[in-house]
């Protein structure tokens, strides 16, 4: 099963009826990945699998000391 980054949720449409709508780690954006490990609000095992997903897709996180 893929990694998710946030809960499934269904939605109502009028063709289709109900439709679940998955948030897999590998559609995110790069960029809301890196908001999301530097947001203060973000739940800690949400951001090693944002780490983890950066690393696979072969990107570097550099941190800084403010």
């Amino acid at each position: 099963m893929p990694t998710k980054f946030k809960r499934s949720h269904k939605t109502y449409t009028k063709d289709k009826g109900q439709v679940t709508i998955h948030s897999y780690i590998k559609n995110i954006s790069v960029a809301e990945l890196i908001e999301y490990i530097n947001n203060d609000n973000g739940k800690p095992k949400i951001k090693a699998k944002a780490r983890k997903e950066l690393q696979r897709r072969g990107i570097k996180l550099i941190s800084k000391t403010v």
